[in-house]
């Protein structure tokens, strides 16, 4: 399994050389990239991706993945789990997409798809975080089904458990 489809979008899962391609901000000849991508979100989710790939070799579904429209194919943010399930079987998410397709429902769209992909793994469930401040990404979450869990001083937290055999 290489990508997912969604009605809109194609999550494609990232291969270390593209993701070294990202963290260089080098597209290949077959990328394509909109405006603005990769953005600093996308670097930094691609380093911790190659520092897993590195460290524990593939994370297979548990990677990351870069969210393209499936109209034209044109890279627009990127998704995907901060690496395999934890002790407790939960994995955790983080997502962002560049500012000139932000408000369009991509992302939620991309994070519903990647929490399906999630639960059908048979893990227990999943984490996210967003920024006090950045309150799109939290109703993303809460539009993809996640409750929140609790904050500190900088930060909200979101989780959504599994059902058991679902």
């Amino acid at each position: 399994m290489d990508a997912l489809l969604t009605e809109r979008l194609e999550l494609h899962r990232l291969t270390p050389g593209e993701a070294e391609r990202i963290v260089g901000k080098m597209p290949g000849a077959a990328d394509r990239w909109a405006e603005g991508y990769p953005g600093d979100g996308d670097v930094a989710g691609a380093r911790g991706f190659l520092s897993g790939c590195a460290a524990h070799g593939d994370p297979g579904v548990f990677g990351a993945y870069e969210i393209r429209r499936r109209a034209d194919r044109v890279a627009v943010g990127g998704i995907g789990f901060h690496g395999p399930p934890d002790e407790g079987r939960f994995v955790t998410v983080g997502y962002g997409l560049v500012p000139g397709v932000r408000g369009q429902g991509y992302a939620t769209e991309a994070l519903r798809a990647l929490l399906q992909l999630a639960r059908a793994q048979g893990i227990a469930g999943a984490k996210g975080d967003a920024d006090l401040g950045n309150v799109a990404s939290q109703r993303v979450m809460e539009a993809a089904g996640m409750r929140y869990a609790g904050e500190d001083e900088h930060v909200r937290y979101y989780q959504l458990e599994f059902a058991a055999g679902k």
